[in-house]
This record gives C-alpha cells, structure tokens and sequence, in this order.
C-alpha cells in the first residue's frame, strides 16, 4: 500500500485512467472536482461541510443529493432540524433534543462489551474521545467565546492535533486515556452548562456580538456559537453512531 502523507497538490490535475479503488482519502479537498465516467459502487463519503455549508452541492448524475442527505439525517434523528433555530425557545427545544439523543446513545455505548467505549475504528476518535471533544466544543465555544472565560478549556477535552497551529496551548489538555466515568461526569457538567445558559438567554442576549475563538479579529454573534454547538452535537453524534454499529458487528 501506497502512503502519501503532507501537502500534495493536486489542484486542477486531469486524472485519467487512474486506479482508486479501496483508497481511503482523509483531510482531502475534492470541493469543486468533477469526475466523468467514474466507477464509484461502494464509495463512502463523509463531509460534514457538506450538511452545514450554505449552498453546499453534491450532484451525481445530474442530481444534488444534498437535500435527500438533510432530509434523511433528520428522519433519523428527530430534533436534528432545529439545530438552526434563531430564537431562544427554538434553541432551547433544539438542545433538549440534542442532549436526550447524546443521553440515549451513551447508555447503548455503555451497554456494549468491556473496552468498546475506548475501541477505534478506522483510526477515528473513540467513543470515549469524540464525548471529550464535545466538552471541548462546549468549552471553547460557550466557556471562551459567549462567557469570556480564560480558562474555560477542560483538562479532559480532546483537541485535534492541529489545533496547536490555531494557538491552542495543548498542555491544557491532560495525556492518557481517562476513565469513562471521569468523561462522563464533565460531560454531565457542560451538558448542565449550556442548559443553564439557554434557560436564561433571551433574544437580545442570542444577539450580542463576540469574539470567535478561532479568529478573534472576526465578530459573531452568541447565536451563532451556540449552532457551532449545536452542530458539532450532531455531526459527532453521526461519526459515534457509525462507529459503534461497525463494533457491534465486528
């Protein structure tokens, strides 16, 4: 097997003739490619840019698919369509949705055989680590960005490695492998955190304006760090769901 690992760039490259077949492309950007008399029986797709981009498209023979895509994500998850909710009872109902599915799945994952909580699958997080990232998404964009909090970011949070590049003091974040209870008791207490903030928001609060905390020169609104939540609850969910139905078969 053929590795390539760092920049390539490949923009605008005509591949012709080119055999693909079982590669497995991570951190790839394919935005705007076009592929013509391609054989793609079997291929899986994750992009989660592609539910949340406004005008986002994925056209396949003629089709943009991404409608069909939305469509059926929130059949399968009711309360996954408020996640765009503008005004406070909306975002309120929109968590309570989000927590109780997040609350459901955990008791599945807990449910399961000793050790699959911590078991990766295709090199992705673990059930136990995409949990962490959520308190971290919870931290950075609640605790940092809506409450100003310094020291908002969790011990237990699980960052992305190359969150270093974007200023992130990784020695924040503790080493090893915590126990799920000790995840799931700051969970709990992120989860009581956002509920406490959306009891009391009111429209003028959702108004507000804040600092992003991935570019603190760009403005956003505290609605819009409370979708940034909202979505990454749900996309995680999507990768966590997937992941322990490939376990439960394995």
């Amino acid at each position: 097997m053929v590795i390539y690992d760092g920049p390539q760039d490949l923009r605008r490259a005509v591949l012709i003739d080119v055999d693909l077949s079982g590669a497995r492309l991570v951190r790839t950007n394919l935005a705007g490619a076009t592929m013509r008399g391609a054989d793609v029986t079997g291929t899986e797709i994750d992009s989660p840019w592609l539910l949340e981009d406004e005008g986002a498209t994925l056209v396949i023979n003629g089709v943009d698919v991404v409608p069909y895509l939305q469509a059926e994500l929130d059949r399968r998850w009711p309360g996954r369509a408020l996640r765009h909710a503008e005004d406070p009872e909306g975002l309120r109902e929109a968590w309570t949705a989000l927590e109780a599915t997040w609350r459901r799945t955990i008791d599945q994952a807990l449910a399961m055989p000793d050790g699959s909580v911590d078991a990766k699958v295709d090199g992705e997080w673990s059930f136990s680590q995409t949990l962490r990232h959520l308190v971290m998404a919870i931290d950075t964009w609640l605790g940092r960005a809506v409450l100003r909090r310094e020291d908002a970011l969790h011990p237990i949070g699980q960052p992305h490695a190359d969150y270093e590049a974007d200023g992130y003091d990784m020695s924040v974040f503790a080493p090893g492998i915590p126990d799920i209870g000790a995840v799931l008791a700051v969970l709990d207490e992120k989860f009581t955190m956002v509920r406490s903030f959306l009891a009391e928001a009111t429209a003028d609060v959702l108004e507000a304006p804040r600092r992003s905390p991935w570019d603190p020169r760009r403005e956003v609104s505290v609605r819009s760090c409370l979708h940034v939540i909202l979505n990454e609850g749900w996309e995680h969910h999507r990768y966590a769901v997937r992941d322990l139905e490939e376990l439960a078969q394995s």
